[in-house]
This record gives C-alpha cells, structure tokens and sequence, in this order.
C-alpha cells in the first residue's frame, strides 16, 4: 500500500487543574470537553480486515501528560495483568514519544485494563524495558475494570484515561512541558485477536508493521501554560 509520508502536529493543550494530580474523574471529563479528539485510523499495511474505531486526546499539567483514548472493536482481550507483559498481543493502545533531539523514545502501551508495558531506546534493535517501578507511577483508569479477560467478540466500546507524571520517563529529566515540542506517534493494534490489525495516527512507510520507526514521528507542541 502506498501512502504518503506527512508530519502531523498536535497542539497538546493546558488543562489548568488546581491539584498537581487531580482525581483521574476530573482528567476524564476534560479531556472529553477538548471534544472529538484525533482519529488512530491510518492503515498502513494490505491484509488486516479488521479496522476499529480509535481516537485519542491529549493535554497536559504541570507534570503530567493526560491521555485518553476511546475505542470500539470487534474483539476486545486483555489476558495479561502484569507490568511489562506483551500488551501489544491484547487489545492495545499505544503512545510512543520521544522528548528531546537525541533519539531517544519511550514507547507506553497499554491493555483495556491498564496493564502497561514501558520500553526506551532509539529502534527495534536496542528498546529495553524499564523498570516497573517506574510503570507504577502512571495512573490509569478504565471502563473495563482491572481483572484479565479473554477474548470478547462482538462490538464493544472501551476508555481508557491514562495520566503519565514527567517522573515516568526513565533516565530523563523532562522539567517543564509547557512550551516544548516533542516527537510522538498513536498506535492500536491487536498482535493475538481473531483478526489482528495495526493502525497509526501519523503514517509509516514500512513494508511490514513496524511501530518502532521515530523517522515517521509526528509532533506534540505544548501551548505555553496558561496563567491563572
């Protein structure tokens, strides 16, 4: 399939919330008033029928970085409940971000039920887990609950709220995020379900599905904080 290669941009906004870690609630219901959000819909490889409907928000605190994606699939599975599990073998969304020039990127993934697996490097060849410890920082909240399942067949709707603190990003110290421009790109996939698929946000010109590609990173610019 050809596609052709753009950058897309994002201007991740400044939610304003009072508390340093507001009640996940609170970032749910403003990451839904951004409105639509930012479709996961490009396909970038022939052979995968089954195509959900992903889109994502996203803006940020004063240190932490607020997502939330919305999905509705076919096939929804989340077997694997363990921090660094193969997540991208269950329903899965992914955020992979790469905060400064020097090619370093993490890549977040998560199940429907919030088990996260977290790597860091700059490809395929070199991505290392990190650390749990780290993993535990991010707070997550889901509307499929907390407890593995198999595979659900059938259309069905999931959320999933995700505040990822700048303390997760292993080895980095990322300071301030207002202001800065980092390279990023939005994944679904479902490695292990009846009909697996591989969908992006921003467009990769891989022969074969490959997520771990930043030459094909789009850009989140984060709008000066707002003062209060």
């Amino acid at each position: 399939m050809y596609l052709q290669i753009v950058m897309k941009t994002i201007i991740v906004p400044w939610l304003g919330f009072s508390a340093p870690h507001p009640d996940l609630t609170e970032v749910s219901k403003a990451l839904d008033a951004l409105g639509k959000g930012h479709e996961i819909s490009t396909v970038n490889w022939d052979g995968y029928v089954n195509e959900p409907a992903v889109r994502f928000n996203i803006g940020y605190g004063d240190s932490e970085i607020y997502l939330k994606y919305y999905v509705t699939e076919n096939f929804v599975l989340a077997e694997k409940d363990s921090s660094n599990e193969s997540v991208c073998e269950d329903s899965c969304v992914e955020f992979f971000v790469s905060p400064d020039s020097d090619g370093i990127y993490y890549n977040f993934e998560f199940n429907p039920i919030g088990t996260c697996l977290l790597g860091k490097g700059t490809g395929r060849a070199d991505s290392k887990k990190v650390d749990p410890s780290y993993i535990s920082k991010i707070r997550r909240m889901g509307t499929m609950g907390t407890m593995p399942f198999s595979e659900k067949i059938g259309e069905q709707s999931w959320e999933l709220t995700i505040a990822i603190p700048v303390e997760a990003f292993a080895g980095k110290e990322i300071g301030r995020l207002g202001g800065r421009t980092f390279k990023a790109n939005f994944y679904k996939c479902g490695d292990k379900l009846t009909q697996p698929h591989y969908l992006t946000w921003n467009p990769v010109g891989t022969e074969n599905p490959d997520y771990h590609r930043p030459e094909y990173f789009g850009e989140l610019v984060f709008e000066a904080r707002k003062t209060q």
